[in-house]
């Protein structure tokens, strides 16, 4: 599996649909991804900035345009 490509996948989904909203849980189901590999790869995006968790434990999309 290329993580990078599961990235850009979940990342493209989120800005998509801007107000979407997801628990790790849901963005696994959604993805069709192992729940510790898209922990990884949401983990990832927030760090980046082109996600942000929310108080709630949920993530969306962040402050940062992907180019």
């Amino acid at each position: 599996m290329n993580v990078d490509a599961v990235a850009r996948r979940v990342l493209a989904e989120f800005e998509e649909m801007p107000g979407l909203s997801l628990t790790p849980r849901q963005a696994s189901r959604l993805f069709g991804l192992d729940h510790d590999v898209c922990k990884i790869v949401l983990d990832t995006l927030v760090d980046l900035a082109y996600l942000r968790q929310t108080h709630a434990g949920t993530v969306t999309l962040g402050d940062r345009v992907a180019a």
